[in-house]
């Protein structure tokens, strides 16, 4: 434990460094993705130029026009994860269409089955995500996509349907009596998921030749795409308000154990059972899986991979000690309280544990709001994802052994 102290104390440290030269990070990485696209902006660089008669144009200018036209391009995708009032992140996007897809899912397995078979897998998001951007900003009457407010999420989500059909079917055996066994008939539900590929939405979009354009060239891009759906930077504005307002004398273990826990606010589903010992993101999140573990009415049925409650808080202090400590040890709730040491709510400070009665959920305390009530970070299921709530219904608050004050 002692060991994984002196590692979150390090990463803090080095984290405090990398603070002074945020602003030069942002725009080298403004730069690098303006760069990424640069193929796509240059004929209009060569417009402009020509419409200021040939000028010699700054660098800096040139810059600034440049990283103007791939944001109002199909490219401006590549900016979508950067902190935008009242926009989310590429992945948390998807998230919220893999919510929708849960309910989907489970408005087809609501019946008594004896088992449920499923075929094939979602489309692939990179696909999705470029398909996307060409179609919403490629057109004749486009918008950019820099910046995914929820008009332009709900332009993901008509993609994602158009791209992932979903039937199912029910079919019955008869086992006949064999021996001392009585015959009995067994119902299955058959559900396939056939997703279409990119290329295939070229002609059901009728794209034109820049739409085209773009697409070839945002699939060939495909790693940044990825990287995106992958991208655990806090931008969530309710996330990022909370590390703001951490009181700056916070021990860094604190601190880091909950910078991890607001990283994935809104963005990994909630799934019964789910854990995850990774470092950084899961790359199962989001796939397609059977819920093997017991107790839930979930059980046996398939959904979007994620994260219980035990499963955040677990991953949370994995990740703030670079792997090194699992609070839980391989439990859930209840395990991760007996590793803890009860203390008041006048105590409570970010980074502390909540659960409700009889240890049936956890949560992270974030922060206080404007009224000085807590804040938690929990996955809950009854939103479906990572979220920032008040503390109702959270009886008992703990301080993990793990901090060293």
């Amino acid at each position: 434990m002692e060991q994984a102290r002196r590692r979150v104390r390090h990463n803090a440290q080095r984290r405090l460094l990398q603070q002074s030269a945020n602003t030069t990070k942002t725009a080298l990485g403004f730069t690098r993705r303006a760069a990424v696209t640069v193929r796509a902006a240059s004929s209009l660089m060569n417009a402009v130029a020509g419409l200021l008669g040939g000028t010699l144009l700054i660098p800096i200018f040139c810059l600034i026009i440049l990283a103007a036209a791939v944001m109002a391009s199909p490219f401006g995708i590549m900016f979508s994860n950067e902190p935008s009032p009242g926009a989310v992140p590429l992945n948390a996007a998807v998230s919220q269409i893999n919510m929708e897809l849960t309910d989907k899912l489970a408005g087809l397995q609501t019946e008594d089955y004896d088992a449920i078979d499923i075929q094939g897998q979602p489309p692939d998001w990179r696909e999705g995500a470029a398909v996307f951007a060409s179609k919403t900003a490629g057109a004749g009457d486009g918008v950019d996509v820099a910046a995914l407010i929820p008009d332009r999420v709900d332009r993901l989500k008509t993609v994602f349907w158009d791209m992932c059909a979903i039937t199912a079917g029910t079919e019955t055996v008869d086992h006949p009596a064999s021996g001392d066994s009585e015959g009995w008939t067994e119902k299955i539900l058959h559900i396939t998921i056939a997703p279409k590929a990119a290329d295939g939405m070229r002609t059901q979009y009728a794209f034109s030749k820049l739409q085209n354009d773009a697409l070839t060239e945002l699939l060939a891009e495909a790693d940044g795409l990825g990287a995106l759906l992958g991208d655990l930077s806090v931008s969530q504005e309710q996330a990022r308000s909370i590390l703001q307002n951490l009181p700056p004398d916070l021990g860094p273990e604190r601190r880091t154990v909950v910078e991890s826990a607001c990283k994935l606010v809104g963005k990994v589903t909630y799934y019964w059972g789910g854990k995850s010992l990774v470092l950084g993101w899961d790359s199962r999140w989001g796939t397609l899986r059977k819920v093997t573990a017991a107790g839930s009415t979930t059980t046996g049925s398939y959904r979007p991979y994620g994260l219980d409650c035990s499963g955040m808080v677990d991953w949370a202090f994995y990740n703030a000690t670079g792997g090194e400590y699992v609070i839980g040890h391989g439990g859930g709730a209840h395990a991760q309280h007996t590793y803890c040491t009860d203390i008041s709510w006048d105590e409570a400070q970010p980074g502390d544990l909540v659960f409700y009665p009889e240890d049936e959920h956890v949560g992270i305390v974030g922060d206080w709001d404007d009224n000085g009530d807590l804040l938690i970070i929990h996955c809950a299921s009854s939103a479906n994802n990572v979220v920032i709530t008040g503390a109702s219904g959270f009886t008992s608050v703990a301080k993990p052994i793990f901090y060293s004050e």
